[in-house]
């Protein structure tokens, strides 16, 4: 039984059922869709009051493939290791390249890999954080696997969403994907030492995401060369309280 979501074996059986069945009535598929949801939020609640028993700040990090969130967690860790203790959940499809440079930067890192998922679930998660020796006022992030697009529907039980977005992604990329820019409570803007070489716009994207998201809050930064990493650092520590 898991001390979280107190599942059986029994009620893995059932919900992997329901994700994987295709009905060829509508009614039916959006039945069941709207069941899916409201188990995730379920977990995703239990979730997020473990995680507050425990005093630890939940951040789910989302972005498309190579945007640069693994490399920005790896650098958040090396340099922070020292203050605060740091947790990663890694999302991938297939095979654990991330988790193990994680580990190499001195971090603790656990890989799911969700094979044809598209994203993370409040389930899978919930089981995963009930095996990290969490301490008080530590930082667990959950690194989503890389898409724009499912991520942002799924609760995980994180105190903030955070989007990541790379200057060789394209400026329109808020407008284009709404849901997750809307979802977020942070942009993240990476790899700005490349904005002489790409065609992106900075200050007409930060415009984009507040169009979709007035009160969203956002930094833009260099994992590379360094720059605005100290506001990034900065705003993890305020949220760490």
């Amino acid at each position: 039984m898991c001390g979280i979501c107190g599942c059986s074996d029994e009620t893995h059986e059932v919900e992997n059922h329901t994700h994987h069945h295709t009905s060829h009535s509508h009614d039916n598929k959006v039945l069941i869709e709207q069941d899916i949801m409201s188990m995730n939020n379920t977990f995703a609640l239990n979730n997020k009051n473990y995680l507050a028993k425990q005093k630890t700040l939940a951040l789910n990090i989302m972005s498309s493939p190579g945007s640069g969130k693994t490399t920005l967690l790896a650098k958040t860790i090396s340099d922070l290791k020292n203050e605060i203790d740091m947790s990663v959940i890694v999302g991938d499809q297939q095979f654990n390249f991330d988790a193990e440079k994680i580990k190499s930067n001195g971090g603790r890192a656990i890989q799911i890999n969700t094979g044809k998922a598209c994203h993370l679930d409040a389930h899978t998660v919930g089981h995963v954080i009930a095996t990290i020796p969490l301490k008080e006022r530590s930082i667990l992030f959950i690194e989503n696997v890389g898409n724009l697009i499912c991520p942002a529907m799924f609760n995980l039980g994180e105190n903030y969403k955070v989007a990541v977005l790379s200057v060789a992604e394209g400026d329109n990329k808020p407008l284009k994907y709404p849901d997750m820019f809307y979802a977020a409570d942070l942009m993240i803007i990476t790899k700005i030492d490349l904005l002489p070489y790409v065609d992106f716009d900075l200050n007409k994207c930060i415009e984009y995401a507040r169009r979709i998201k007035p009160d969203i809050e956002i930094l833009s930064l260099s994992s590379v060369k360094g720059d605005g990493l100290a506001d990034w650092y900065q705003w993890l520590k305020q949220k760490n309280i």
